[in-house]
This record gives structure tokens, sequence and C-alpha cells, in this order.
């Protein structure tokens, strides 16, 4: 199922894809879209999901900012082609003034200066229009570990057009268990996914994790996906 439609269904399998607490408040999502389609199948596709609430939508970027300001949300659904403000401008001044919202960036655009920008305006994740329901949810997921996610179709384009990292981490002290860490990490999983995938604890997923990126002299996980793809790694 797809995300050009305007009822998508909800597989069975992905209600457990957030791996929050049992105990955890669900998470409060506003969705800034300004296609009416994609709203509703954002909509109906969100709710479905026990740990996210719908609290808002806006239909373009300055309406999202204003929503954002006033709901004060967990998360943030955003387009980047909106009215009157773009997603990308919009997501700037979100985080701004609520560096704790997390931002996911769900468009078409796939340009590097757009990807780049959107990064750099404090996204926390980016993915492209027609993806799966499952690849939504791992990028919230991912957001709100407090990782960047970015959509498997356009990661190795940006990779490549990064600038080349310091060269000060040891790639060679990585041990056998890091690397399978770090190969899941450049797939775009989540802790939680790399726990659920290696049968580890989430702690232990965070403790390799942490690992990996002393040992690689970088400060998130990123930067480790560039050296791990630069030197070979994976």
């Amino acid at each position: 199922m797809i995300f050009n439609c305007s009822l998508i269904e909800m597989p069975p399998n992905t209600v457990s894809a957030l791996n929050l607490p049992n105990n955890a408040r669900a998470l409060r999502v506003l969705i800034v879209e300004d296609d009416p389609m994609m709203q509703l199948g954002l909509e109906q596709s969100l709710m479905a999901h026990p740990q996210l609430e719908i609290v808002g939508q806006a239909e373009d970027g300055y309406l999202g900012v204003q929503a954002a300001l006033k709901l004060k949300p967990d998360l943030v659904v955003m387009d980047i082609g909106l009215p009157r403000l773009d997603g990308i401008a919009a997501t700037q001044q979100i985080k701004a003034a609520l560096p704790e919202t997390h931002v996911v960036i769900l468009t078409s655009h796939k340009t590097e200066t757009e990807i780049i920008a959107a990064l750099s305006s404090g996204a926390d994740a980016y993915c492209i229009k027609g993806a799966s329901v499952e690849r939504l949810l791992s990028a919230i997921a991912a957001a709100v570990d407090g990782a960047t996610y970015l959509d498997p179709q356009i990661a190795r384009r940006v990779i490549n057009h990064l600038r080349p990292p310091s060269a000060t981490g040891n790639t060679a002290n990585l041990s056998g268990r890091e690397l399978e860490v770090l190969k899941l990490m450049v797939e775009g999983m989540s802790n939680p996914e790399i726990a659920e995938k290696l049968y580890l604890s989430p702690n232990t997923v965070k403790t390799h994790v942490r690992g990996i990126m002393n040992k690689l002299a970088v400060d998130d996980r990123v930067q480790a996906a560039v050296v791990a793809l630069r030197s070979g790694l994976v």
C-alpha cells in the first residue's frame, strides 16, 4: 500500500513498529500537507496506529507553523511543496521555536539541494511519497529515537554530495557486532529495529551505537554512515 491513494490499509504487523514503552502516552502528530487526498490517506493510516494521535492538520506552511506553535505536537509530518511558506522554511521556524518537536519530511522532492536544505533546517527524517506505511513508521521511530532517517531512495545520493568526514576515527577497532549494527544504521534502521533484527535489547544497541560513534570520531549517526560508506566498511 502506498501514499498516493485516499485510503491506506494498515497492515496488522505495523502496530508495534514504533516500539514505544507500553505505558508511554501517544505521540501527538500534526500533519502539514496541501493535497486533500494525501492528507486523508495520512490521517487514516496514522490514526490506525495506537501510539499516534492526530491533533491537527494544516494545508500550507504558514498555517503549519501557527498550528505547531499552538498545539506543540511531538511530531510534525511535513510536505515541502506548500503554498505561502514552503516546508523547509516552516520546519526551520518550528524547530527554532519548538526544538523538542520532531519533524518528518514526507515529499515527492528528491533533489540534493532540497534534501540537504531540509536536514539543515532541522528535519529529523526525510521520506519520499509513495513509500509504504511501514517506511514512514520507521522514519517516525528513528526521529523519536533521536536518529536521522533518510529514505533509501535518496540516502546514497545525499551521502555522495556530503563533504568527506574527518579521517580521525579508527575504523579497524570496530568489533564484529559493531559492524553488524553499523550496517543496519546505514540502512536507516532505528535502534528498536536493530535490536529486533539482531535479537538484542534496545539498551545494548544504544551502547553499540555510542561505541561506534566514539571509535569513528563522529557526532551523529549520519556522519557514522558517511564514514562507513566512504571507508568501504559496509
